[in-house]
């Protein structure tokens, strides 16, 4: 069983910064496909980034130009950076797994965090 613990969320300005983390337990992450989602009060989990086993990447229209995704193998870790914050960013932030070569931005995941808060004020 994949244990995955999401840190890093917090309060934040607009136009701010906040790198978040994912640390995996139980296996090692790196043949899985991985990536962040998100989800506001009262709206859908949706997918923000997502990184596959070779490190192709997909992300959100939403997100691009602003969050990198990145993995660190060696330290079963999975991080995102998320620059130029604005407040439709707000949501409970997950990490989630999946295996298989398929590595898609739909919530179709079997592994999943508790996640963590991130807050954007204008």
């Amino acid at each position: 069983q994949v244990q995955l613990v999401e840190s890093g969320g917090g309060s934040v300005q607009a136009d701010g910064s906040l790198r978040l983390s994912c640390a995996a337990y139980g296996y090692s992450l790196s043949i899985y496909c991985l990536g962040w989602f998100r989800q506001a009060p009262g709206k859908e989990r949706e997918g923000v980034a997502t990184i596959n086993y070779d490190g192709n990447t997909r992300y959100a229209d939403s997100v691009k130009g602003r969050f990198t995704i990145s993995r660190d193998n060696a330290k079963n870790t999975l991080y995102l950076q998320m620059n130029s914050l604005k407040p439709d960013d707000t949501g409970m932030y997950y990490c989630a797994a999946r295996g298989g070569g398929y590595c898609p931005l739909s919530t179709s995941f079997p592994y999943w965090g508790q996640g963590t808060q991130v807050t954007v004020s204008s």
